[in-house]
């Protein structure tokens, strides 16, 4: 296994090999068995473009070549920045057949995030697009080329800069013979592929993913989700993305042989329209995109008959939202709640009202072990608070290169501790909130950390909190608390001017300032954030009450 990572104890490791959880295949010839069965299926359609699972197989084994005559070789770890596209899924098969790990940043990211992958995986290739939209990631794959020296490659969906490397000349290499590919296949103990953690403690933490779990995840995921065959699965999130990547998203589609419809963009005149048109059967949503359809009746405009499900993830869609998506849309709500740490629960498709609308889910795997604890690690009786702690076959053992993380992170017993207060009754459990200071602004996580350490860089500041602050669309968003220093002054444009300065992702920037004499403090002197949270809403409802 990739130094740096921790890998399960060997006896446990044997005893999911012997049951068969583990199947000792690699992600890519999870999908090259169902192009077996069944070749001439659409695998992946995007607008105009089909491509049955023999066409995606033989494109990844030619790009894999193509990856190899770069020079890139197994353990290398490569960042993927691309938007949803074709491209996205070739080249991640294409590095899962040859062993290299590709380390799954998203679209938002800016220099402090890449900075931070590349530095932290020791990559030494990044995958971009030339452009989206007014941004140019080549100029910013230039700048991290001149600060790592590591970083040998840019490969570039588009016009490559100068310097850096177009990707389809790679995407039509004769394909290596599978002998050949044989001799580069990684071990399935080995790493497929390295997720971002939520963040809750600065910049995101990389968490390794190995083959023999991450193919377990998404069948187990996709199993539980019902897909099949006929399942038509739209893509609308990023694939980046754990969820919309494996639980069940993409790689739990092509494991039941469905059909992967990359979606265009969020708009929801483009959506509901690919769903017409390509008989969409399920959906992986977040708050935002479900209460932006349901209040704008889309339902009623387009044809959605052939809308099964509409899975929902990243933060909790309340009963109410769940009950109007069986009204109006006719589908099936399907609460999908985890973390790229490995466990997933979901609420099954057959379940009571009381699950299906209430609870967060219950694990997708009988040997996915759970429990709540206290303040002092004892396990709470059912229905009581506590902190969600999980260990399992798909969940990981360690995060890479991080030892003194890791010790808090992990109980002795090897269970992750999920920072998610809950509620368990039987197997399912019921969300409650974050056990850490953590802004979930629609599923995107805001390290209210990460933020106010580069709010504390403005002389005008004495003390500054990042809060979550209601909002009807996002759930949360981040409202900046700041106690100035005196005898000065600080507008709301200064704060953003100086946050966009600092290169961070957009969905980061605080929404709201809110300027104060003192904060709220414990006996301790600690940041009381419940009250400062009060506060600003209290504000909030004040100002909207007029």
């Amino acid at each position: 296994m990739l130094q740096g990572c921790v890998s399960w104890p060997e006896e446990l490791a044997r005893r999911y090999i012997d049951a068969g959880i583990w199947e000792g295949i690699t992600v890519a010839e999870m999908i090259e068995r169902t192009a077996r069965r069944q070749p001439g299926k659409v695998a992946v359609i995007h607008g105009e473009t089909r491509i049955t699972y023999e066409g995606l197989v033989q494109s990844a084994k030619r790009l894999a070549s193509g990856l190899s005559s770069l020079g890139l070789q197994s353990q290398d770890r490569v960042v993927v920045q691309l938007p949803n596209c074709p491209e996205f899924v070739t080249l991640y098969l294409a590095f899962n057949y040859i062993g290299v790990i590709p380390v799954m940043a998203l679209r938002p990211h800016r220099h402090a995030e890449i900075r931070h992958f590349v530095r932290s995986s020791g990559a030494v290739a990044y995958c971009i697009p030339d452009r989206v939209g007014s941004f140019d990631y080549r100029a910013m794959a230039a700048e991290m080329v001149d600060e790592f020296p590591s970083l040998a490659h840019v490969v570039v969906v588009g016009e490559p800069g100068p310097g850096q490397t177009a990707y389809l000349p790679l995407a039509e290499y004769e394909p290596a013979d599978d002998d050949v590919l044989g001799r580069l296949r990684p071990d399935p103990s080995d790493v497929s592929t390295m997720l971002l953690s939520g963040g809750t403690t600065s910049l995101s933490k990389l968490i390794p993913r190995t083959h023999h779990d991450y193919v377990y995840n998404a069948r187990i995921c996709s199993e539980t989700a019902g897909f099949s065959a006929e399942t038509v699965f739209l893509a609308i999130l990023p694939l980046g993305h754990n969820y919309n990547l494996a639980c069940p998203g993409m790689l739990g589609v092509f494991h039941a042989g469905g059909t992967l419809v990359i979606a265009k963009g969020a708009d929801s005149t483009e959506v509901f329209t690919t769903i017409a048109r390509e008989r969409v059967t399920t959906v992986a949503a977040v708050v935002p995109l479900i209460t932006t359809w349901l209040n704008g009746h889309l339902a009623k405009q387009f044809d959605v008959s052939s809308l099964q499900v509409v899975q929902n993830g990243g933060a909790r869609l309340v009963p109410e939202l769940r009950d109007r998506l069986r009204r109006e849309v006719g589908c099936v709500p399907q609460e999908i709640y985890g973390t790229a740490e490995g466990l997933i629960n979901m609420t099954r498709l057959t379940d009571s009202d009381d699950l299906l609308l209430e609870s967060s889910g219950a694990p997708v795997s009988e040997w996915d072990e759970i429990a709540v604890l206290d303040d002092r690690e004892r396990v709470v009786p059912d229905g009581e608070l506590g902190e969600l702690v999980t260990r399992g076959p798909y969940t990981i053992r360690g995060y890479y290169n991080a030892p003194d993380i890791n010790a808090q992170a992990f109980t002795a017993e090897g269970f992750y501790r999920m920072g998610d207060i809950v509620r368990k009754r039987g197997r399912y459990v019921y969300t409650e909130g974050r056990r850490k200071d953590l802004i979930n602004r629609g599923g995107e996580k805001i390290s209210c950390d990460e933020v106010e350490n580069l709010i504390f860089q403005l002389p005008q500041v004495r003390e500054v909190s990042l809060v979550a602050m209601p909002d009807p669309v996002f759930g949360e968003k981040a409202c900046a608390c700041i106690v100035l220093q005196p005898g000065t002054e600080l507008t709301f444009a200064d704060l953003i001017a100086h946050l966009r300065a600092q290169q961070i992702a957009s969905f980061k920037l605080p929404e709201r300032l809110e300027i104060m004499e003192s904060f709220p403090i414990s006996p301790a002197g600690k940041i009381l954030k419940r009250e400062l949270r009060e506060i600003v809403a209290q504000r909030l409802a004040l100002e909207q009450s007029h």
